[in-house]
């Protein structure tokens, strides 16, 4: 299950793990105009962990998930 919600600076999705077995904490994925941060509480530190995307390293990342093993360089999109 997911939630999305628009904030004045940000749309902010949180996926949240469900079912049988042992589930993880919820992911919030912040996404902002020049970035995009992702946070989920770490029971073990009582902290949020948090890492944050450059919009590029965002692209990178979606392109990435449909590739095979490799070295890649994505070319940029002309405007």
């Amino acid at each position: 299950m997911f939630t999305i919600e628009h904030e004045f600076d940000a749309t902010v999705v949180t996926l949240i793990d469900e079912g049988d077995g042992h589930l993880q904490e919820d992911v919030t994925i912040n996404a902002f105009e020049e970035c995009v941060t992702l946070e989920q509480y770490d029971p073990r530190t009582d902290r949020v962990q948090k890492i944050t995307f450059s919009v590029t390293q965002l692209n990178e990342l979606a392109a990435a998930l449909d590739l095979p093993e490799g070295v890649y360089r994505l070319k940029p999109q002309a405007r």
